[in-house]
């Protein structure tokens, strides 16, 4: 299939899933200029688009019948091949030509196989989970990973500038989902040794302000402390990104290593401690919830400190 021409102005858009990231990202494609139609499941969190011009559709296959490319970002894998593969999805109101970017962090597998039912019909698939939370949403500066048809890809580059920052191409369908995992990989354990530390420095009875202002730019440092430390300092746990679907991550993450025969004990560790959290009730709270958990088995109030 020849590369689409994708042109702000010109080419039209769907968006799918608005979200705490979904409805930043797409008023950024609106405000680069392309004409959008959107749907998710409550109206209401799609208002702010529709005041900027989006028009509304009653379900994924209208999205699609209306535009050139549909972006879908939802919570789970199950809500990817409803909306994607289901009797009203996404490519059920498909041209031959159009593109579906799925943005969803989902399973590698689902990614293959919604690009095969997708060339089926002359449609190509992309899929393309980011990092970067909330704020990379507000601020137009996700790390977009991407798998899918380079050409195809290539051509989607004034959509990806205006998301993100970091946008990289990993290879064939599925390959920008196990890039994700990598990423979450990396954030599942990193997120433990953030929580601990501020709550052993609690403990110790040191100032924990001055204390980011020691460790947060030598070597310990990374992107979780230096955003959501403050956060967790300030008992500001609202979702940047929500604990159930980073349980849903890791899950997945952990099924994939377990085909390729790897051990992953960190990870496995830090699924269970997000378990935890979850069973504690704080699933619709931000992943820094941790510190919660890990202050409830010390019993230390940490919100009352």
């Amino acid at each position: 299939m020849p590369a689409p021409e994708i042109v702000p102005g010109k080419t039209k858009i769907g968006w799918i899933g608005t979200g705490v990231m979904g409805s930043s990202m797409c008023g950024h494609l609106i405000d680069q200029g392309f004409e959008a139609t959107v749907f998710t499941r409550t109206k209401g969190k799609a208002e702010d688009l529709i005041g900027k011009g989006a028009a509304w559709a009653d379900s994924p296959n209208q999205v699609a019948e209306a535009s050139d490319v549909v972006f879908t970002i939802v919570g789970f894998p199950h809500d990817v091949r409803e909306v994607i593969l289901g009797e009203e999805g996404v490519l059920s109101g498909s041209k031959p030509g159009n593109v579906i970017v799925d943005m969803t962090t989902s399973e590698p597998t689902l990614a293959i196989e919604i690009a095969e039912a997708a060339q089926s019909k002359q449609v190509s698939s992309i899929d393309a989970p980011v990092s970067g939370g909330d704020v990379g949403a507000k601020e137009a500066r996700l790390s977009i990973m991407i798998g899918g048809d380079k050409a195809v890809v290539s051509a989607l580059q004034p959509c990806w500038e205006a998301m993100g920052k970091t946008i990289v191409r990993q290879g064939g369908p599925g390959a920008g989902q196990h890039t994700k995992m990598v990423n979450q990989t990396l954030i599942a354990t990193g997120m433990i040794g953030v929580c601990e530390a501020l709550l052993y420095a609690h403990k110790a009875g040191l100032n924990l302000e001055t204390v980011m202002q020691s460790v947060s730019s030598g070597a310990a440092g990374s992107w979780s402390l230096s955003n959501l430390g403050p956060r967790i300092i300030g008992n500001n746990f609202d979702p940047g990104f929500f604990v159930e679907h980073f349980v849903k991550d890791m899950g997945i993450a952990l099924a994939e290593a377990r085909k390729m025969n790897l051990s992953l004990p960190g990870l496995a560790l830090a699924e269970q401690l997000y378990l935890s959290v979850k069973a504690q009730g704080h699933s619709r709270l931000g992943t820094h919830a941790l510190e919660l958990a890990l202050a409830k088995l010390n019993d230390v109030d940490w919100t009352g400190r």
